[in-house]
């Protein structure tokens, strides 16, 4: 049993299907206060200062702790949660038929092992059907998502290559993260 230190339902998913047994509590952190230069060092802030806070919150002497965070990265621009539907709409067209890489840090922790992970999944995206977009902008399900993507969801249909594991892009690198179970 693992305690994930994260709010994203996403995440749960992943761990539940990989059959890892989990209690799911998360630790608030705000992020907006990070300033980066690149998407990795942006991600590694994130998810330390994550970790920071669910150590202070829960430690990890009866559940191994795992912290995740996950960054969004097209035309060398970091792109964060969107804000607001219009927000969400340029973020989108940052990303249409564009190169997008989408970075997840992890940290997990037990009192034995201290695992850190920076991965990376690049996406080659189809340029976006504005109707198409304009319905997913609607459905709100961009809301919360680093770069307003769904690579499971709205982004699928649209991608012409894929280099990297598609868990890494939603938010946890379960082939990474389980062989050290």
């Amino acid at each position: 049993m693992i305690r994930l230190a994260s709010s994203s339902q996403t995440r749960a998913i992943l761990l539940q299907q990989a059959g890892i047994d989990f209690i799911q509590e998360s630790a608030e952190f705000d992020e907006d206060a990070i300033v980066a230069s690149s998407p990795k060092d942006f991600v590694y802030q994130a998810t330390q200062g994550k970790f920071d806070a669910a150590m202070r919150a829960f430690g990890c002497e009866d559940y191994p702790l795992l912290v995740a965070d996950t960054v969004v990265t097209s035309q060398g621009l970091i792109l964060r949660k969107a804000r607001c539907v219009d927000d969400a709409r340029n973020i989108l067209m940052t990303q249409s038929g564009n190169i997008t890489s989408i970075v997840t840090c992890l940290i997990y922790n037990t009192p034995q092992l201290r695992l850190i992970d920076i991965s990376s999944t690049d996406y080659l995206f189809d340029k976006f059907d504005m109707d198409d977009l304009d319905r997913y902008l609607e459905s709100g399900l961009w809301r919360g998502k680093a770069g307003a993507c769904m690579v499971e969801g709205f982004c699928k249909s649209y991608i012409k290559e894929v280099r990297g594991y598609e868990s890494t892009a939603m938010g946890l690198s379960i082939e990474v993260f389980k062989p050290y179970l």
